[in-house]
């Protein structure tokens, strides 16, 4: 991150489960134009243009192969955007007939799909991706995990800067399914256009509706509808994804075949980044020490330091829902040779000193784990991956500023982007905009200005607190029985604890025979699982096998 680690309460208590890279990461702009170089004609065309550029759909194709396992496949690429509107927008009305003679908010959404071929699409699973943020792009899932050329890096440290290889990706996920990777509103080469632009399309229901429009949209223009479908969100994408599903079932008459999550949260009174803003609720303490333990463990400050990773996470998950959470409801009223013993059983599972845990009343929140378990040596560990580790920019301060597995390799996916989208997917040097230059926005500023209320279904308004979605995944659950849910994690995962998820998906409000319709795996990485290759490895086979066995091929195709 290139701005304050923790910006302000509110931005802290949603950074912990809302961002892939930090949502307040900076991305340098490009020069303003130079309009007062040109004549005013061309100024105006050029603006006129771009206006046009934007608002209406675009699209490259070009072609490519990938060796997946073995396998060469060849595919059409085809890059461009597709336009969604706000709910309530009339197709039959023309913009002359708005009565405010206001421009209609509009979102240009871009995306990347790749199509393999010779394949009948009726026999061709199709996998909508995407980030998270909210107000990322998606070029993390499309250049780390499953598109098929990805970038080189560091596996647990700062990846050296620039030239980057970018090489075949043997673990795209073509060999099974079709890929369309879906950039978030005002991110990517999409754009946001009109009146109330941003308050329209930067919030929970507003943003999962532009993704179910663009959805239903993108299966309509290629012929997809017959094709098995299935959703894949990271982070803040594992909301989105959540009520999706239920709102293609709902509003649009799509099924899904399969809803694939990674480093999920669903409900977000389990935020482990500013649990201490909320005192009464103590579940986020509960649910992050696992991966408190693992971190620990990863970095070697366990006392009598266990062997078998899993073995041991076994034993603090169990510690945590019994003893640990037991001595949290007693609150104030604990006594104080059970809050000694507690004490000490924290520092036995995450290598905290003891006093420091009873001066934090036993409940140590992430940032202030990030920063002090390698305090002493004067280095905080990363947040979204807490395998990498960097230099604290403050000794005194309670929290790290900056993220060191996100400063380690996103200039990494940057640059690998922007070679890629340009030279090989020939998209982003439009004549219209910018003088031949468009820029790819990697982050947009929708944290800042997002509402997070949510209508949950069956109701009638929405609810202004934190978001749970829980509600929304149940129902399309319900809804389509056949429906499959896979949630993938990493045990160094910070933002969004592992044992989160699995607690939520034990909450979910579903049936006991309907929850075996639940698939969860967990891997020795962090939030971007496939950021360690042999975690990418086993989640491209985890993935692929989940996809090829929820759906049966029509015979004679």
């Amino acid at each position: 991150m290139k701005q304050s680690y923790r910006a302000g309460v509110k931005l802290a208590s949603l950074l912990a489960s809302v961002s892939v890279l930090g949502a307040g990461m900076l991305v340098a702009q490009p020069a303003a134009w130079a309009e007062d170089a040109k004549p005013a004609a061309e100024t105006a065309k050029a603006k006129d243009g771009a206006a046009d550029y934007f608002t209406k759909p675009q699209s490259v194709t070009s072609t490519g192969s990938v060796t997946v396992h073995g396998a060469h496949i060849d595919y059409q690429a085809v890059s461009g955007t597709l336009i969604v509107h706000p709910k309530g927008w009339d197709d039959a009305v023309l913009p002359d007939e708005d009565k405010d003679k206001k421009t209609p908010a509009a979102a240009s959404i871009f995306y990347v799909a790749y199509f393999k071929k010779g394949v009948r699409p009726e026999n061709r699973p199709i996998t909508f991706i995407y980030n998270g943020g909210p107000g990322s792009s998606t070029v993390w899932l499309h250049m780390g995990a499953f598109g098929p050329k990805k970038v080189v890096t560091a596996d647990d440290a700062h990846t050296p800067a620039a030239p980057y290889a970018i090489v075949n990706n043997n673990d795209s996920l073509l060999d099974v399914s079709d890929l369309v990777f879906i950039d978030a509103p005002g991110t990517g080469y999409g754009r946001l256009t009109g009146t109330d632009k941003e308050k329209t399309f930067f919030g929970t229901d507003a943003d999962a509706r532009a993704f179910t429009d663009f959805i239903a949209q993108f299966l309509s223009r290629y012929g997809r509808y017959n094709s098995p479908k299935y959703l894949f969100g990271e982070s803040y994408g594992t909301t989105r994804s959540a009520i999706v599903a239920n709102q293609l079932a709902d509003d649009k008459g799509i099924d899904l075949n399969g809803v694939i999550l990674l480093s999920q949260i669903l409900n977000y009174d389990n935020d482990i980044d500013a649990a201490q803003m909320n005192p009464s609720v103590d579940q986020p303490y509960v649910l992050a020490l696992p991966s408190y333990a693992a971190t620990a463990w990863y970095h070697k400050r366990i006392p009598n330091q266990p062997s078998d990773l899993k073995g041991f996470l076994q034993e603090v998950e169990h510690f945590a829902l019994t003893d640990y959470t037991a001595a949290l409801q007693d609150g104030n009223s604990i006594t104080p040779e059970k809050r000694d013993a507690i004490a000490q059983k924290l520092h036995d599972y995450t290598g905290l000193p003891v006093d420091y845990i009873k001066k934090a009343d036993l409940r140590v929140n992430g940032g202030e784990f990030e920063k002090t378990l390698l305090g002493d040596k004067g280095v905080d560990t990363g947040r979204l991956d807490s395998r990498f580790s960097g230099p604290t920019m403050d000794q005194l301060s309670q929290y790290p500023f900056y993220d060191p597995q996100s400063s380690a390799m996103s200039s990494a996916y940057i640059a690998a982007f922007n070679d890629y989208a340009r030279n090989t997917l020939h998209y982003g040097n439009s004549s219209v905009v910018g003088d031949g230059y468009q820029e790819y926005k990697f982050f947009s500023d929708a944290i800042t200005k997002w509402d997070f209320s949510h209508a949950q279904p069956n109701t009638d308004f929405p609810i202004h607190g934190a978001v749970n979605v829980l509600p929304d995944l149940a129902s399309a659950m319900k809804h389509n029985t056949s429906l499959k849910v896979m949630l993938n994690q990493g045990y160094y995962d910070l933002g969004t604890p592992y044992f989160e998820g699995i607690y939520e998906m034990r909450h979910l409000p579903i049936s006991h025979d309907l929850s075996k319709n639940i698939q969860i795996v967990q891997y020795e990485s962090g939030h971007m699982v496939y950021a360690h290759q042999d975690s990418l490895a086993q989640l491209h086979d985890n993935v692929a096998k989940f996809i090829t066995s929820t759906y049966a091929p029509l015979s004679g195709k």
